[in-house]
């Protein structure tokens, strides 16, 4: 067993830049990534998405983005940036280490992972959603002979052509799915609540706040984007006048060769493509029974309520890049209390 002061877990955005503040700060600590290379999630996102069409990458502390060629597949540019930025201000990234528990340990939080277990004064979580995405329960679903799979899986427009693909999802990823296999297949548009598209710069600090609120009442914490509605980007207008984005209300069940609507009406699919979204991936966090009657994790800022020596980054309103690199800070400083507080309780006897 290691001791250590802090154990973070997650090498995106948010855990970078918590060891970041954390090496400023000269307190020990490792950073755990189950990845095999540096990127965090952005190691899995779709080749055809460009740097252009991402909204929101904010800068790791100290080390704008160099990049400025839209045309360049997101990933790869993402991957090379946090790679570098590991190794240029050599943080203390092992991978790849999959954690299985956090455990209380009395004095310390206990972390149970493939490389062995750590025991530490306090733990940063940054593990992000991408590693658990929803899948929605429909009657039928199993009936459905054609291909069904998430954003998660997507990869290519190019093996949908020809077909028919019902794409579920009122997210950014859903219309970017949706503008890229309108070109080589038809599709079929399916959302639970209208979409809302914005024009013009919307200011989402309404929307962050109404995430804050549900997870210190430990709610579960829900999406900040569909709160600040849908970019209304030239691509998306013009989409819009192709009857691309002509949505339909949720089906009522699927069926071997489709879906079908509660008033009868019937859609022939290939293909389902499941654009809905990811739950927060703590399940690794499971022994400590943070859980609330809500269903969510009770949170002040970034530090867990009914577990002070935890903190979550990448959680609620910080699961925007930029959110993640504030809370990242934020989580920090409060851990710096936390310490100095064990070490002056520790002089005193």
């Amino acid at each position: 067993m290691k001791r250590i002061d802090v154990v973070v877990i997650g090498a995106g955005q948010a855990g970078l830049t918590a060891s970041h503040h954390l090496q400023r700060t000269g307190i020990e600590h490792v950073v755990l990534d189950r990845g095999d290379g540096p990127g965090g999630a952005w190691r899995h996102r779709w080749p055809s998405l460009r740097l252009g069409g991402v909204h929101g990458i904010h800068d790791l502390p100290g080390s704008p983005l160099p990049e400025t060629d839209g045309a360049r597949p997101a990933a790869d540019v993402i991957v090379d940036y946090f790679g570098r930025y590991e190794h240029d201000r050599q943080l203390p990234v092992l991978r790849p280490v999959k954690v299985d528990a956090v455990r209380d340990g009395g004095e310390r939080l206990l972390v149970d992972s493939s490389a062995g277990t750590w025991a530490a004064r306090a733990v940063l979580n940054a593990t992000g959603t991408w590693d658990n995405p929803f899948w929605p329960h429909y009657p039928g679903r199993h009936l459905f002979t054609g291909r069904q799979l998430h954003t998660a899986d997507y990869r290519d427009p190019q093996e949908f052509r020809g077909q028919h693909v019902v794409v579920v999802g009122g997210g950014i990823s859903a219309v970017e799915h949706l503008l890229e296999i309108s070109e080589v297949a038809t599709t079929t548009w399916v959302t639970r609540r209208p979409p809302r598209f914005t024009t013009g710069q919307f200011d989402g600090r309404a929307a962050v706040a109404e995430v804050e609120r549900r997870v210190r009442v430990g709610l579960p914490p829900g999406s900040v984007v569909s709160a600040t509605g849908l970019p209304g980007t030239p691509a998306v207008r013009a989409a819009q006048q192709r009857g691309v984005l002509d949505r339909q209300p949720m089906f009522a069940r699927i069926t071997s060769t489709g879906v079908v609507w509660a008033d009868g009406r019937a859609q022939r699919a290939d293909v389902i493509l499941w654009a809905t979204g990811f739950r927060p991936a703590i399940a690794h966090l499971a022994p400590l029974h943070l859980r609330e009657a809500g269903g969510g994790i009770r949170v002040e800022g970034t530090r867990v309520v009914a577990e002070p020596r935890l903190h979550l980054v990448g959680y609620g309103p910080s699961a925007s890049t930029i959110g993640a690199s504030r809370a990242g800070r934020a989580a920090v400083h409060e851990i710096r209390i936390l310490l100095r507080g064990d070490q002056e309780r520790l002089k005193r006897g």
